[in-house]
């Protein structure tokens, strides 16, 4: 019964993840046709910047969810520490978190740079696009992000049933 619970909940999972990727391919196409805008209506440096901004976006927001991820795998593990938890294995743990938690810090830092990047970006489009522009340009970063988000948090949970499913099913003789 709980093996069939963990599998329907996979379904609806995958399920949920297919609609974030057709939603994700939307947004892709809303990005490619506010791209050919900004191309038509700005300077080749200022292109340039929008570009590296968009690009950079996906890449840190990815990086942050990563660490952050990977981060509270380790700390998942070393809360499950007890007195049979050998003194290496420790080590191990307690450096990777370190690591991984200096990581993360430089990956905060940089989107907050990504930030500071984005209102100079906002500033240059301005000066080109219509509000009603401005303000698609600007839903479409916060929808880029979200989407990111959404598709690493299934991710996440998708592992950890199948995690969970493998788990069981090996412990069933």
């Amino acid at each position: 019964e709980l093996m069939a619970s963990l599998r329907s909940r996979l379904q609806a999972l995958w399920e949920e993840q297919e609609l974030v990727l057709l939603e994700a391919r939307e947004c892709a196409r809303w990005g490619e046709e506010l791209e050919a805008t900004v191309r038509d209506l700005c300077k080749p440096n200022e292109f340039e910047r929008y570009l590296m901004f968009i690009g950079d976006l996906e890449k840190v927001v990815s990086l942050l969810l990563c660490l952050s991820s990977r981060l509270a795998r380790v700390q998942h593990a070393m809360s499950r520490m007890d007195g049979s938890t050998g003194a290496e294995e420790k080590q191990s743990l307690n450096e990777r978190h370190q690591l991984l938690s200096r990581q993360r810090e430089d990956a905060k830092d940089l989107k907050e740079n990504l930030d500071r990047r984005e209102h100079v970006v906002s500033g240059i489009l301005a000066k080109y696009l219509t509000e009603q522009q401005l303000q698609d340009y600007q839903h479409f970063v916060q929808v880029k992000t979200s989407l990111l988000i959404e598709q690493k948090d299934l991710e996440e949970q998708i592992k950890f049933f199948k995690e969970q499913l493998e788990n069981l099913e090996q412990s069933i003789p």
